[in-house]
């Protein structure tokens, strides 16, 4: 496996077959990951086509395995930054760490793509009191 990212918070690592595995450690590490886990989840169920499926979830281990969502970005103007992570409000998700080491491309159909979702918010049916938030 080749090494992403390994912090205090989380160590991400890409398997050979391309598949993201996040491990998830440190402060509130388990409601991290289960937060994360319903908030990819329901991204899903409303056919949000452009962030990572989870395909295992360790709830003992407190690791996910995820489809692969291309290669981080380097360079994006900030505006676009901006739309990116604005639509996935269509989805009722706020994301709630928009910057760039959240963002990659997937060579495959040239789309950006939208990574990290452990501190995101849920959001009610049209805004609300309801929302459901991780954010520090």
């Amino acid at each position: 496996m080749h090494e992403v990212k390994d912090t205090v918070r989380a160590q991400v690592r890409i398997g050979y077959d391309g598949r993201v595995h996040k491990t998830f450690r440190g402060h509130r590490a388990r409601e991290r990951f289960a937060h994360e886990v319903r908030v990819l989840r329901q991204l899903e169920a409303r056919g949000c086509d452009f962030v990572p499926r989870v395909l295992e979830a360790d709830e003992a281990g407190l690791k996910i395995v995820t489809t692969n969502c291309g290669r981080l970005v380097q360079q994006l103007a900030p505006e676009r930054q901006r739309e990116i992570f604005a639509e996935l409000e269509k989805y009722g998700v706020r994301h709630e760490d928009p910057f760039l080491r959240n963002i990659t491309y997937r060579v495959a159909d040239g789309r950006f793509c939208v990574i990290d979702f452990e501190f995101a918010t849920l959001l009610e049916e049209g805004g609300g009191a309801g929302e459901i938030s991780l954010k520090p």
